[in-house]
C-alpha cells in the first residue's frame, strides 16, 4: 500500500459523501485500529490483515481467527511510522516500509527477517514475492529497484522520469509493474531489466496491479482513465466506465476467474466492475469511523473471499468490513 494512496486519508475530508441505500452496507465488521489506519494491506486469500498505525507500529491479524497475530515495530521508537505494506501471495512473509528503510518478517513465526536501509531518495511503494526471496520498490527519484534477497541481486530500472507512485510485482518475482508521474506505467522483465509493454496515460499514474494468475495488468491515473490490459500481448481489455469526471482508485483485486475486479476509493465507495466490458455493475460503501469529521474514509485494500462470493475490506478508519457480491453479476 503506496505512500501516495495514505496522502488520500486526508485528501478524502473534502469528498461530497452520498447515497444510504442500507444494501451497501457491510454484513460484518471488524475493529483492527482504534483510531484508524494509515496504511493496511490484505493478504490475496483475505486470510490476514496487515495495519499501520500512528501509535502501535504494524499489526498483522488472523481474519479467519478475528485475531491479533502479530504486533511489529520496524524501528525501537514505537512512534516510527510505517507508509507502506505488502503481503506475499503466498502468505509467507510480509513487507513493511518506512521512508528510507523496509524490514521482511516471517508470518508463520513473527520473526524479522531482515532490515533495510535504501541510501537514496525515499521509498514510495514496495511489494514482495513469494517466501519474501525477492522486494521491489519505487522510490521519489524515480527509480524502480529490485533486489533477490537470497542471492543479493539487484537491478534498477531507470525507464520513468519522475517520482514512482506505485508498484507490484508477480508472486514469482519475474515480472514488475510500475506507475510514476510521468504518466506512464511500465511492465518489464526483473531478470533483464527490459520493458515489456508500456501503458500511456493522459495524467500522472496513481495505481497500478498485477493479476497474479498473469493474465491481465491495472493501471489507473488521477483524472480521467482506469485500464484492464492484456499481459501477454499488451492490448487493451477494456476501460472502466464512470461518469465522474475524476475518479481516484485506492485499492484493485482481480477476482480469480479474470472476470470482475474489485475497487476502492478514497470517498468510502467499494465498486465491482465487469473486466470484460468495464462496467459497474455492484456498489458498497464502507463505514467512517463513529465521530470522524466529515464522516469518510479511504478504502485502502479489498480482496475476494468465500470463493468470489463476498469481499473484505480494510479502510482508514481501521475497520475490516465484509460485503456480499450478487450472484448474477458475472452474468449481467
Amino acid at each position: 500500500m503506496s505512500i501516495f494512496r495514505t496522502f488520500l486519508i486526508i485528501f478524502s475530508c473534502f469528498l461530497v459523501i452520498a447515497c444510504s441505500d442500507k444494501k451497501q452496507h457491510a454484513i460484518a465488521s471488524y475493529e483492527h485500529a482504534a483510531k484508524g489506519a494509515f496504511s493496511s494491506t490484505l493478504s490475496n486469500d483475505g486470510k490476514y490483515s496487515l495495519i499501520s498505525s500512528i501509535n502501535h507500529g504494524v499489526a498483522l491479524w488472523d481474519n479467519q481467527q478475528n485475531a491479533l497475530k502479530y504486533q511489529w515495530f520496524q524501528q525501537q521508537a514505537e512512534d516510527s511510522l510505517v507508509y507502506a505494506v505488502a503481503i506475499a501471495f503466498d502468505n509467507s512473509v510480509a513487507v513493511t516500509a518506512e521512508k528510507t528503510t523496509f524490514a521482511v518478517w516471517d508470518i508463520t513465526t513473527g520473526k524479522n527477517k531482515g532490515y533495510y536501509k535504501i541510501q537514496k531518495a525515499s521509498i514510495r511503494d514496495i511489494a514482495i514475492s513469494n517466501q519474501g526471496r525477492s522486494v521491489l520498490y519505487g522510490r521519489s527519484d524515480g527509480v524502480v529497484v529490485f533486489i533477490n534477497l537470497e542471492t543479493g541481486r539487484r537491478i534498477e530500472f531507470l525507464g520513468h522520469q519522475d517520482k514512482v507512485n506505485t508498484v507490484d510485482l508477480s508472486p514469482n518475482g519475474r515480472f514488475a509493474l510500475s506507475g510514476s508521474n510521468d504518466y506512464v506505467a511500465y511492465f518489464w522483465d526483473t531478470l533483464t531489466g527490459q520493458v515489456i509493454h508500456r501503458f500511456n496515460h493522459p495524467t500522472r499514474v496513481t495505481q497500478v496491479t498485477l493479476d497474479p494468475q498473469g493474465r491481465y495488468a491495472f493501471t489507473a491515473d488521477s483524472m480521467a482513465q482506469a485500464n484492464v490490459w492484456k499481459l501477454t500481448t499488451g492490448d487493451l481489455v477494456s476501460k472502466l466506465k464512470y461518469i465522474a469526471r475524476q475518479k481516484i482508485f485506492t485499492a484493485v483485486r482481480f477476482n480469480e476467474q479474470g472476470t470482475l475486479l474489485a475497487t476502492g476509493s478514497p470517498n468510502k465507495r467499494v465498486d465491482l466492475w465487469q473486466i470484460p466490458s468495464g462496467e459497474k455493475i455492484q456498489t458498497w460503501q464502507v463505514t467512517p469511523r463513529e465521530g470522524s469529521k466529515p464522516k469518510s474514509a479511504v478504502v485502502l485494500d479489498v480482496t475476494f473471499t468465500d470463493n468470489g462470493k463476498s469481499l473484505l475490506t480494510e479502510s482508514s478508519s481501521g475497520i475490516a468490513e465484509r460485503f456480499i457480491i450478487r450472484e448474477n453479476n458475472e452474468h449481467n
